[in-house]
C-alpha cells in the first residue's frame, strides 16, 4: 500500500464512530430517509479513498465527507424526479431562492419560529428522532442506533429483545419514516415535553450500555458514559424544573461515582460487594446525592425512586451496612412505575439480601421462565452467586456456565471463569 494510501485511511480512521454518527442522523434529519443517509455515506467515505491520495486530505475530513455524502443525496432526490417535493419538505437553504422561500408556506415558517432551541446538536437530534409517529420501542431504537451510534446488538440487548426481532423492527421503522415522510426537526413547544420521556430513555439505555459493555472485550466504555452525563446536564440546564431529568442526572452521577473501583487491574468487574469505598469519587457523590434528594422532595417518578436506590447504596459505609430493607421497599415502589422483569428480578436480589439467600432464590426461582430473563446473562449470575451463597456449589456453576453462554463483554467471561474456578 502507499503512503498517500495509508495516510488516507489513517484520515478516515480519525473520523472515529461519533464522527460518523454525527453525520448520519444529520443526513437522515435532513433528507428523511435513513436508508439514504446509509447509502450515501457509505459512498462518500468510498470516493474519500480515491479522491484524497490524490487530492491531499482536506483540512476538516468530517465536513469533506458531510458534504460529499449531501451532494449524492440531492443526485438521488434528482434522479427519483422529485426534487421539488423534496426540497420544499426540507427547505435546503442553499437551493431555495429569495422568491421561493418568501412563498413557502407560513405555517411551516411558523412551526420553525416556535421550535425549541438546544443546545446541543446529538441532543437536538435526539429529539428529531424521538418522532411519535414511532411507536416508543421504534423511536428508541432508531435514536439508538442512528444517532447514538451503538450497534443493532447493543440496541437489542438494551430492549432486552433478539437481535433479529431488533433488526426487524429497525427495518420497519425506517419504511415507516420513509413511506408517511415523518420530519427529522426539532419539536415545537406543544411537542416538545411529548417527546422528552423518550429522549430520557435513550440516555438511561446510552449510560447503561457504557456503564456494562453488552460486547466487546472491555466492561466499561467510559466515552459513552461520559457523554450520557454530558447531555443529561445539557438537559438539565435547559429544564431545570424537571424532577425526572435531574433525577436521572442524579442516578448517572451516583452510579460514574462508583468507576474507579468497579474493575480490576486486568479490567474484570469488581462485585458492589468486594469494591474498596475509598475508591469511589466522593466529588460526584456529593453531587449526585444532592440532586437526588432535590428530586425526590419534587415527586415520585422512575428515575427518582433509582436515584434513591443508588443513594441507599451511596450512602452505607459498607456492603453489609447497606439498608436491604429500604431497597426492597424502593423496588416495590418502582415495579408499580416501571413493571418488568428485571425490575421483579432487583428486588428479588434486594429481599435475598433483607431477608436471606433462601428467599431470595425462591423469588429468583419464581422468574426462571421469564422470556427476557432467560437470556439475560446479570439474571444467571444472580441466581449463581445466590447459590453459591446457599452452598449450592453445583448449582451455582451451572448457573455461571448458562451464563457464559449468553452475550456479554470479554472481560465479564473472565470474571465468570474466575468464580467458576474458585467454586
Amino acid at each position: 500500500m502507499s503512503d498517500t494510501n495509508t495516510t488516507t485511511r489513517r484520515a478516515l480512521s480519525a473520523v472515529d464512530r461519533d464522527a460518523r454518527t454525527r453525520i448520519l442522523a444529520a443526513l437522515a434529519r435532513r433528507f428523511g430517509d435513513l436508508d439514504l443517509a446509509e447509502d450515501v455515506m457509505q459512498e462518500a467515505l468510498a470516493q474519500a479513498l480515491q479522491t484524497w491520495p490524490e487530492r491531499g486530505i482536506p483540512d476538516t475530513p468530517e465536513a469533506w465527507i458531510m458534504t460529499t455524502a449531501k451532494r449524492k443525496a440531492l443526485d438521488v432526490v434528482r434522479r427519483e424526479n422529485v426534487l421539488a417535493q423534496k426540497l420544499a419538505r426540507l427547505r435546503i437553504e442553499e437551493e431555495l431562492t429569495p422568491a421561493s422561500a418568501a412563498l413557502a408556506d407560513p405555517a411551516d415558517r411558523i412551526q420553525r419560529e416556535t421550535e425549541v432551541s438546544i443546545p446541543d446538536d446529538r441532543l437536538e437530534l435526539f429529539f428529531a428522532c424521538a418522532h411519535p409517529a414511532l411507536g416508543l420501542d421504534d423511536r428508541i431504537a432508531l435514536t439508538l442506533r442512528f444517532v447514538a451510534g451503538l450497534s443493532s446488538a447493543e440496541v437489542a440487548h438494551a430492549l432486552l429483545v433478539p437481535v433479529p426481532t431488533m433488526q426487524q423492527r429497525i427495518v420497519r421503522a425506517k419504511a415507516k419514516i420513509r413511506t408517511m415522510g415523518v420530519p427529522f426537526r426539532l419539536p415545537n413547544q406543544a411537542e416538545f415535553q411529548a417527546r422528552l420521556a423518550t429522549v430520557q430513555r435513550v440516555l438511561y439505555l446510552l449510560f447503561a450500555e457504557g456503564y456494562t459493555r453488552s460486547a466487546g472485550s472491555i466492561h466499561v466504555r467510559d466515552d459513552l458514559t461520559a457523554e450520557a452525563i454530558r447531555l443529561t446536564t445539557v438537559l438539565h440546564t435547559l429544564l431545570p424544573h424537571s424532577s425526572e431529568t435531574r433525577a436521572l442526572l442524579a442516578l448517572m452521577l451516583l452510579t460514574e461515582a462508583r468507576r474507579p473501583a468497579r474493575t480490576d487491574s486486568e479490567d474484570r468487574p469488581i462485585p458492589l460487594a468486594r469494591q474498596d469505598r475509598e475508591l469511589w469519587d466522593h466529588r460526584l457523590l456529593a453531587s449526585g446525592l444532592a440532586h437526588a434528594e432535590s428530586a425526590a422532595a419534587a415527586g415520585i417518578g422512575t428515575y427518582s425512586i433509582q436515584a434513591s436506590i443508588a443513594a441507599v447504596h451511596s450512602e452505607a459505609e459498607s456492603f453489609a451496612a447497606t439498608d436491604w430493607e429500604q431497597i426492597t421497599v424502593l423496588y416495590g415502589l418502582l415495579e408499580q412505575h416501571e413493571p418488568g422483569p428485571v425490575v421483579r428480578m432487583a428486588r428479588a436480589v434486594a429481599r435475598g439480601r433483607a431477608r436471606g439467600a433462601l428467599e431470595g432464590m425462591r423469588l429468583l426461582d419464581e422468574l426462571a421462565d421469564e422470556p427476557a430473563l432467560v437470556r439475560y446473562r446479570p439474571f444467571h449470575i444472580a441466581r449463581a452467586v445466590t447459590l453459591e451463597e446457599l452452598g449450592r456449589t453445583i448449582g451455582a456453576t451451572e448457573s455461571y456456565r448458562r451464563a457464559l453462554e449468553l452475550p456479554g463483554n470479554a472481560a465479564e467471561d473472565a470474571f465468570i471463569l474466575s468464580a467458576i474456578a474458585e467454586l
